[in-house]
């Protein structure tokens, strides 16, 4: 449900979820029980906590901020895992 932001004359600022079908330009605040009309505020599209934010940040921020790899990788040299043919007749097939 959306979360709507309402001003009350004498408690300030407060917030309601309401269905979009039953808001109105007024509610009546939960503090003191007036008539506090809605607020104009920036709406709130994206969950900054979530998951999937803290991923789209993190790539987004490699873009601008590389990671600088300042020594040999742990672990030592890589092998290949594929063994190496000895026949010359390899040495005649096209390569990549």
């Amino acid at each position: 449900m959306p979360l709507y932001d309402f001003r009350c004359a004498e408690c300030g600022l407060f917030d309601a979820s309401m269905p979009m079908s039953e808001v109105g330009p007024s509610t009546a605040c939960p503090s003191c029980g007036q008539h506090a009309p809605r607020a104009i505020t920036a709406p709130r599209l994206g969950r900054g906590a979530s998951t999937a934010m803290r991923v789209h940040d993190a790539t987004a921020r490699t873009a601008s901020d590389p990671g600088v790899v300042s020594g040999a990788l742990p672990g030592g040299p890589r092998r290949s895992s594929r063994p190496v043919s000895t026949d010359p007749r390899h040495r005649l097939l096209p390569r990549p």
